[in-house]
């Protein structure tokens, strides 16, 4: 099993995909791209993001709130991740 997630986002949306399962949440218009992971630490990101009008700043995302509201189980969705790297296609 790789232990590496993506993160991206597309327009209103950012997108967080693993083992062939992905969960994507709202997030502001103004953002324009995450530019660079500089802290993965179980389910709490903290990236730098692009947001228009605003310039790169440090952004937190915290996914354990997230899975939670999906009905899964934070320990077991997270347990295998080592790394997460930005990906846009």
């Amino acid at each position: 099993m790789p232990d590496e997630a993506i993160l991206s986002s597309d327009k209103r949306y950012t997108s967080f995909s693993y083992n062939n399962r992905t969960i994507r949440f709202m997030t502001s218009p103004k953002l324009e791209r995450y530019t660079r992971i500089v802290e993965w630490n179980h389910g709490y990101i903290v990236v730098m993001a692009n947001y228009q009008g605003i310039g790169e700043v440090e952004e937190y995302i915290d996914l354990i709130p997230i899975l939670e509201n999906l009905y899964q189980n934070p320990d077991i969705f997270l347990e295998s991740i080592r790394k997460v790297r930005i990906q846009y296609d």
